[in-house]
């Protein structure tokens, strides 16, 4: 299995994306795997009286694409994720496609330790989730 990047090895301002399109079945699957059964997520005739105006995805599913990019392609396979934070800024509706990204802004070499800036955005450009990453990239 190839090993991710190095503390060495990774760049300030290297990036590095992965997109899905959320489907009906990722909302649902979400759902029963974390039990976090809201109904602005799983019912439409609630979710269509919401700010919304229809169902939305679980947050932390749009969320999930960023720890997806930080573990199988920058720093990749082998990091270890120390801390995340998050804001929510727009919703990601039933069939949005979300690209999350990441890039790195800082590296401590000598903790072995990496800042990753991380954003998902929509198909149309929007940002619905912003942050910044804390992790461990693999050792040599």
């Amino acid at each position: 299995m190839k090993k991710g990047f190095t503390i060495d090895e990774i760049e300030i301002g290297q990036e590095a994306s992965f997109s899905k399109t959320i489907t009906e079945a990722d909302v649902t699957i979400y759902a029963g795997v974390t039990g976090d059964f809201n109904p602005a997520h799983i019912n439409e005739e609630y979710a269509k009286n919401t700010m919304f105006k229809g169902r939305i995805a679980h947050g932390m599913l749009g969320a999930g694409l960023i720890s997806a990019v930080l573990g199988t392609k920058l720093p990749g396979p082998g990091t270890i994720y120390i801390s995340q934070n998050l804001k929510f800024t727009a919703p990601v509706q039933i069939g949005d496609t979300v690209t999350a990204t990441v890039r790195l802004k800082s590296k401590n070499e000598e903790k072995n330790r990496v800042i990753m800036e991380t954003v998902c955005t929509t198909q149309n450009g929007k940002d619905v989730i912003i942050g910044e990453a804390v992790l461990m990239p693999p050792k040599k």
